[in-house]
């Protein structure tokens, strides 16, 4: 992953954006990216390429990528709440930056906000124990449609394709 021609993809109101909230966080910069780096790795190990189709395997990515990015950020911060929220506020950054068809939105939307409820719940847990679960999660992912209502599925992953 290179930050420089990632942030290069970006249009000019969503680099502002972003550079708002790194001046508002600015001790969560560094672990969010050593997390997003240590996920795209981990799911690349278990998955090769395909958690960048819209796969089970890109469910695991999302959700796992939330809870690492929290995970790590705790080192920072001890408020569990503000933690979550910086995850959720540089994760919809992300999604809205790099626009996907809209029901694909909506499932790393669904993803990520799973993958922020497990780390409430097992945020002693280690990265090792977490990654079987979200293992698990993938195994048992829903396939979505256009007509799929998310709140049916609070707590399982999501994906659109084998």
């Amino acid at each position: 992953m290179n930050i420089f021609k990632t942030i290069k993809l970006i249009n000019v109101k969503s680099f502002w954006q972003l550079v708002l909230l790194g001046f508002r966080n600015p001790f969560f910069i560094y672990p969010t990216i050593n997390a997003t780096k240590q996920c795209l790795s981990i799911s690349t190990k278990y998955y090769g390429r395909l958690h960048y189709q819209n796969t089970p395997a890109n469910a695991f990515r999302h959700a796992f990528w939330n809870y690492l990015i929290a995970k790590k950020c705790t080192k920072w911060s001890n408020k569990i709440n503000k933690v979550t929220n910086w995850t959720k506020l540089i994760t919809d950054w992300h999604e809205n930056a790099f626009r996907n068809r809209e029901i694909a939105r909506q499932m790393d939307f669904h993803n990520n906000k799973v993958g922020r409820l497990v780390f409430i719940k097992h945020e002693n847990d280690s990265i090792e124990k977490v990654i079987d679960i979200f293992i698990e999660m993938a195994l048992n992912s829903i396939k979505i449609t256009e007509q799929t209502t998310f709140q049916n599925h609070k707590f399982s992953l999501v994906h659109l394709s084998e």
